[in-house]
């Protein structure tokens, strides 16, 4: 008869906070123990090397960047990673950006505690995710337009960052990211910075 393993959990968030009263809320009402936590991007890949995760619960925007970044990278280099997005961003945008990773688990941190209770037991219990079906004002969403990449620069545009300090970051040329700050542009329908920064805000896509 072969054990069960016990699921061994990483919690990547950047508020110290949320993190303890995850790992706590995990450990009483779910009765897990190993459980650990980061706060960084940088973090959060040298922990995954220096351990073995079956289960990561991963904030969309970290303090020294946005996962996005980084879940490429995880999900290659670990494929056996369950992972569970947990964070304030709006599903409709950022769900479907990270499906395209193969990553179906997806968790508000504004739903109850019944809910997050229930998500929480399934992901960790290996179940498959209950579909849910988007509302016509989601889909509605500019954003949800923005592929992967595109979300990852209006993150640090949200943020003030330059074009430059924007390609030193994430290692691209400039003039890549001058193009993809057009795009993110036309794809919102925002005339300028200002505009989408105001759309950013309507539509609760925080940095």
């Amino acid at each position: 008869m072969s054990s069960i393993v016990s699921p061994s959990i990483l919690i990547a968030d950047d508020h110290s906070m949320i993190r303890k009263g995850l790992k706590l809320y995990m450990q009483l009402n779910l009765g897990y123990t190993d459980i650990h936590e980061v706060g960084t991007c940088n973090e959060l890949m040298r922990e995954l090397v220096q351990r073995k995760y079956t289960h990561l619960v991963l904030d969309v925007i970290l303090s020294d960047g946005n996962s996005l970044e980084v879940i490429p990278n995880i999900t290659r280099l670990y494929p056996a990673l369950n992972i569970l997005v947990f964070s304030m961003q709006p599903r409709e945008v950022y769900g479907e950006a990270i499906r395209q990773y193969g990553i179906e688990y997806y968790l508000s941190k504004s739903v109850g505690e019944d809910e997050i209770l229930n998500t929480l037991r399934q992901f960790l219990h290996n179940e498959a995710p209950q579909k849910r079906t988007v509302a016509g004002s989601q889909q509605e969403n500019p954003f949800t337009a923005l592929s992967p990449r595109e979300l990852e620069i209006l993150h640090y545009i949200l943020k003030g960052t330059g074009t430059k300090m924007i390609a030193d970051t994430l290692n691209l040329k400039m003039n890549t990211i001058s193009t993809l700050k057009t795009r993110i542009l036309e794809k919102t329908g925002a005339g300028n910075l200002r505009e989408l920064m105001e759309l950013a805000s309507l539509y609760n896509v925080n940095y």
